[in-house]
């Protein structure tokens, strides 16, 4: 038990040194269209190249950030990196679709995620049209009420909303209704 909570406790650390340090990486998994083929855009997907443990796996240091309360540095990070990339590509004339990022239950319960989405937008002139948030069907539940009206400024803002991992928590189709959501990722589970 005491070599567990050392070795947690290294990683932790580590993590949060990982941004400083840039060891993290973000890999964009390419979202296609079943019917032609073309290309929709891409989904942002974070790893981390630990200078001893080479790639570590999300499975390990993703459920490590959200404890630790670091998932919040992670996900800013995750969105200013992946945006500018995404910008950068658009304003040369490309035409990559829509980059969705993945929002963790803590960034988005803590309740600030409009804002780092507007000074991210801001700071990467990415049009807003062409970010997607997803954010996990429980994360969104915790705080009902309160989640309508945060998802409703983010619309406002332009961006795209997918509910993440549907059919893992309360499965209402119902109040899917309330939502103003463009996209919904039913979990395999499901």
């Amino acid at each position: 038990l005491t070599q567990f909570s050392l070795d947690r406790f290294k990683m932790e650390t580590a993590l949060r040194r990982a941004i400083e340090r840039d060891e993290l990486i973000v890999y964009l998994q390419p979202q296609f269209s079943l019917e032609t083929g073309e290309l929709l855009g891409a989904e942002a997907l974070v790893r981390w190249q630990h200078p001893q443990q080479g790639l570590v796996a999300p499975a390990r240091f993703i459920p490590l950030a959200e404890e630790s309360g670091s998932i919040v540095a992670l996900g800013e990070w995750v969105q200013r990196t992946a945006c500018r990339h995404w910008a950068e590509w658009a304003l040369a004339g490309l035409k990559p679709g829509v980059l969705s990022i993945n929002v963790s239950g803590v960034e988005f319960r803590r309740g600030q995620i409009e804002d780092t989405v507007r000074k991210v937008l801001e700071a990467t002139r990415l049009p807003p049209e062409l970010l997607e948030l997803e954010i996990t069907e429980s994360a969104i539940m915790s705080q009902a009420e309160k989640s309508i009206r945060l998802l409703h400024g983010l619309r406002a803002m332009g961006i795209g909303l997918a509910v993440d991992d549907f059919g893992t928590g309360y499965s209402s189709l119902a109040y899917l209704k309330r939502l103003p959501l463009n996209k919904l990722k039913i979990d395999q589970s499901f």
